[in-house]
């Protein structure tokens, strides 16, 4: 599911246990560095903004941050709010699931909704 998206780069939910968003440039670019140096400035703004509101809104016990581009070879980062007492923490979340855990989280939607709220502030100030 696509919470946002412009002309350079969209924002992507993944389907997860966790609060985990994808940041993709529109463009299919195999490395970061075959990104356009002004497009890789706004990349790491989308991923400061992102991960300022995934800390404020769901306050997890970290935030991590992946890049792999190994099955799907294009740039895209992960962006995924971790907590001690998901199924897989302190494993990343492609590693062995340590637990079964039923997290009880606030409402996705009204996450979403600030992360645009806050895009679309970024490019109005």
């Amino acid at each position: 599911m696509i919470i946002y998206e412009d002309n350079e780069l969209y924002i992507e939910k993944e389907s997860s246990e966790i609060p985990w968003l994808k940041i993709f440039t529109k463009k299919p670019y195999k490395e970061l560095g075959d990104v356009p140096k002004e497009l890789r400035i706004k990349l790491w703004e989308v991923y400061d903004i992102i991960e300022i509101e995934m800390k404020n809104y769901y306050n997890p016990a970290k935030i991590n941050m992946a890049s792999f581009g190994n099955v799907l070879p294009r740039v895209h980062i992960h962006v995924m709010a971790r907590f001690k007492d998901d199924s897989y923490f302190p494993n990343p979340m492609w590693g062995e699931k340590l637990r079964e855990a039923e997290l009880n989280l606030p409402d996705e939607k009204e996450f979403y909704a600030k992360v645009v709220e806050a895009l679309k502030n970024r490019t109005t100030a």
